[in-house]
């Protein structure tokens, strides 16, 4: 059945370059050979229950260290800390620098001082929380799926989706009403949209990688 060019109005067919149509930010935190924490921003990431699966490139120091121990923390972020988050944005904990990454990465040991972070001891896994975030979530990961159907990912490098598993949630007290709900009204989420740093007001910035 043929279409009507006019009945498609006002929509047209568009092959955007990434499909980050606003998604939270996180900061992951996840455990080097040294016993260290490594921290990175994600984007990628949803929760059904319990369980988060995070999206990674493989190239990453944060799955590389999944592959080992599957330890880690996922910070929440807020608005008022994009640009901590973004000081974070350039930088990778591995050491040499992946191939595909060395025009706009560079190696950093410790992220939590990069990005004028402050570590706090989890109380169930070894992976350090970052004080500076409204709500952390203790976790484990638990699989690794590998994926290959996506042609412009494996341009890429490749990717995993993560499986892991929530422990713990430390949240703060000026968000919690009723001992276990979390107000809507006072928790606002750092959002990347489309590259672009959001609360759920204004834009606040844009990221480095950001093109328009």
């Amino acid at each position: 059945m043929e279409q009507n060019p006019k009945e498609n109005a006002p929509f047209i067919r568009i092959e955007p370059k990434i499909l980050y149509f606003g998604t939270p930010v996180a900061l992951v935190s996840s455990v080097n050979d040294d016993g260290s924490t490594n921290l990175a921003p994600v984007s990628s990431f949803w929760t059904l229950g319990w369980t988060i699966t995070l999206g990674l490139l493989t190239e990453t120091k944060t799955l590389e260290n999944f592959e080992k121990r599957s330890d880690c923390v996922l910070s929440l972020t807020s608005p008022a800390i994009w640009g901590q988050v973004e000081r974070l944005a350039p930088l990778t904990g591995q050491n040499p620098v992946p191939e595909k990454k060395r025009s706009k990465f560079r190696f950093e040991q410790d992220k939590f001082a990069a990005g004028g972070f402050t570590p706090m001891q989890s109380e169930l896994v070894k992976a350090a929380r970052v004080k500076e975030c409204p709500v952390h979530r203790e976790a484990r990961a638990h699989r690794i799926h590998r994926l290959e159907a996506d042609e412009r990912l494996q341009e890429l490098g490749g990717g995993a989706a993560v499986e892991v598993e929530v422990l713990r949630v430390h949240t703060h007290q000026d968000l919690v009403i009723k001992e276990r709900y979390i107000a809507a009204d006072r928790w606002q989420p750092l959002i990347y949209n489309f590259r672009h740093y959001f609360g759920l007001g204004e834009e606040l910035a844009k990221s480095f990688r950001a093109e328009v």
